[in-house]
C-alpha cells in the first residue's frame, strides 16, 4: 500500500467567502439559539479515534488516514474537522438571500427528508420562500429550458418525507458546469445546495471553482449533502438512506431464505446494490442472520472456490442463501456484451446476478433448486425509517448553517458520530470501501463460518 501525506495541518480546511462578505449577527441570537447555545468555529472533531498497539492489529492498516484510489495509496490526512452547527455571526442577510436546492443521481431513500429540512431552516433563518428556488431533474435544469425551477414553500414541502424518490426529479449525467454559474450569476443566487453522491459531489466542487475563478464576483456559496445508497462516500461513516436501504435489502434475504428453505436442496440468490463498495450486501447479510455466502467488490473470489463451498452448505443443510453485491465478480463475468460507461462516467458493470443463477444451474443441473430476486429499485423507491429521517434533518439543517456561516465547496456529515463540514474536494477522490481486514468483514465471516474464497 502506498501512502500519500497531506501538507503539515491539523485540521481538514474547508473554503470560505467570509472575505467577500459583511459579517452579522444571526438571528438566533436573541434566545441563544433556544437556549442551546452557538458553535464555534474553533470547534473541531477528531478524523480517527483509534491508536492502534501495532500495524498487526485489526483495521490498522492505513489507520491514521483513509483508502484512496484503485490502488488502495493510503491518504494520511490531518487530525481534526471543522464541527457543524450553528455560528453566532453569519455572513448573509437572509431576507436578502436567494437559494437554489438540486438533487443529482439515482434515487435514494431521503432525497426528500433533506430538501424539506433545508427549505425550513432557510426559513427559520428568516428567507422568504418566494426566494428559495427548486432546481428540476438534476443539475441541466439550470439551463433546460423544459424544466423550469419550482419555488418552494414550507406549504409545499410539508409533508413529502412521507414518500420516497424526489419532489425535485433527478438525473444523471455531466452537466455545462460554466452554463451553471451563469445562470447562478444571472439569477442573484447567494446559495446552492447540491444533494448528490460522488458525482453530484463532483459538480458541486466544478461549481464552486468555477465560482471562484470567475471574474465576476459571484458572491455564492456551494453545500453538499452526500447522497450514495451504497454508503461509498470517503469519511463520511454513513450516507442517507444507508439504514433504511439494509432494513429493506433484508425483506428480499428473508424472502430468499424462505424459497430456499421450501425446496430441495434450494438455493437463494439477492443480488444488492455495491457498485465499487459491498457496505449493503455487508450489513444486510449480517442484520438479516439467513445468509451463508456474502460476496463483494472489495473481495475477489474464486468460481471453483464458491461452488464447492455452496455444494458443501447443501450438503449440510440442505439449502443456501447467496448475498452479491453487484459490482462482485466484474472480473469472472463474460466479457462480451455490456461495456463503456452510463451517463454519470462509471463503468457499466456486467450482471453478476444473472452470472452466478446460470452458473449455478450449470454446476447443480437438477441437483438444486434455484431462486433469483433483484430488488434494487425496490429498495431505492421507499421512503426512510426513523434513523434516517433524523439524520436528514440533521444534515439538512448543518448544510444551511454552512452556508450561512460563509464556507462553501463543503458537505455535511457524520465522521466518529459527530456532524463535521468535509471539504468536497477531499471526499470526492475515491469511493469508500469496506475493510477486507477489518472488524466488520471479520465479524460477518466470522458469523456465516465464510472461508476465503479468493
Amino acid at each position: 500500500m502506498q501512502t500519500f501525506v497531506c501538507p503539515d495541518l491539523d485540521i481538514l480546511e474547508v473554503k470560505t467567502l467570509r472575505h467577500k462578505l459583511t459579517p452579522r449577527p444571526s438571528p438566533f441570537t436573541k434566545d441563544n439559539n433556544a437556549g442551546a447555545g452557538f458553535v464555534g468555529d474553533k470547534d473541531r472533531i477528531r478524523l480517527h479515534t483509534v491508536e492502534y498497539e501495532s500495524e498487526l492489529s485489526s483495521g490498522a492498516a492505513c489507520g491514521n488516514g483513509v483508502v484512496s484510489g484503485e490502488d488502495d495509496t493510503c491518504l494520511m490526512l490531518p487530525e481534526w474537522a471543522i464541527r457543524s452547527g450553528p455560528r453566532d455571526t453569519i455572513y448573509f442577510e437572509p431576507s436578502q438571500v436567494t437559494a437554489a436546492i438540486v438533487t443529482c443521481g439515482g434515487l435514494c431513500p431521503g432525497l426528500n427528508d433533506v430538501v424539506q429540512n433545508i427549505v425550513f431552516t432557510l426559513t427559520d433563518y428568516g428567507v422568504p420562500e418566494d426566494q428559495i428556488i427548486g432546481i428540476r431533474y438534476g443539475l441541466a435544469g439550470f439551463y433546460n429550458k423544459g424544466a423550469k425551477p419550482v419555488t418552494l414553500t414550507r406549504q409545499t414541502v410539508d409533508g413529502i418525507h412521507l414518500k420516497g424518490g424526489t419532489m425535485l426529479g433527478t438525473s444523471r449525467g455531466g452537466a455545462n458546469i460554466e452554463e451553471i454559474v451563469r445562470r447562478i450569476d444571472l439569477w442573484g443566487l447567494d446559495m446552492v445546495f447540491v444533494v448528490g453522491g460522488n458525482g453530484g459531489n463532483a459538480a458541486a466542487n466544478a461549481i464552486q471553482e468555477e465560482i471562484a475563478r470567475q471574474a465576476r464576483d459571484v458572491k455564492c456559496v456551494v453545500a453538499g449533502v452526500p447522497k450514495s445508497i451504497d454508503n461509498d462516500i470517503l469519511l463520511i461513516d454513513k450516507c442517507f438512506g444507508f439504514d433504511t436501504a439494509v432494513e429493506e435489502a433484508q425483506r428480499a434475504l428473508l424472502a430468499a431464505k424462505v424459497e430456499a428453505a421450501s425446496g430441495r436442496r434450494g438455493l437463494g440468490i439477492v443480488k444488492l446494490m455495491g457498485r465499487n463498495s459491498g457496505f449493503i450486501a455487508m450489513e444486510a447479510s449480517m442484520a438479516s442472520g439467513v445468509v451463508d455466502v456474502c460476496l463483494i467488490p472489495e473481495i475477489k473470489f474464486d468460481q471453483k472456490k464458491l461452488l464447492a463451498h455452496v455444494g458443501s452448505i447443501l450438503d449440510r443443510k440442505g439449502h443456501c442463501v447467496i448475498c452479491v453485491a453487484e459490482g462482485a465478480g466484474q472480473d469472472l463475468v463474460n466479457q462480451e456484451g455490456k461495456g463503456g460507461t452510463d451517463a454519470s462516467g462509471n463503468a457499466i458493470l456486467k450482471d453478476i446476478g444473472v452470472f452466478l443463477r446460470d452458473t449455478l444451474k450449470g454446476h447443480f443441473k437438477d441437483q438444486a433448486d434455484i431462486k433469483y430476486i433483484d430488488p434494487s429499485y425496490l429498495i431505492r423507491s421507499i421512503p426512510t425509517t426513523s434513523n434516517d429521517r433524523i439524520y436528514c434533518k440533521v444534515l439538512g439543517q448543518g448544510a444551511v448553517h454552512g452556508a450561512f456561516s460563509g464556507y462553501t465547496g463543503f458537505t455535511a456529515g457524520l465522521v466518529n458520530t459527530h456532524y463535521v463540514y468535509l471539504p468536497i474536494e477531499t471526499i470526492i477522490q475515491a469511493p469508500r470501501k469496506v475493510n477486507p481486514t477489518g472488524r466488520r468483514w471479520n465479524r460477518l465471516k466470522t458469523a456465516i463460518n465464510q472461508p476465503d474464497l479468493h
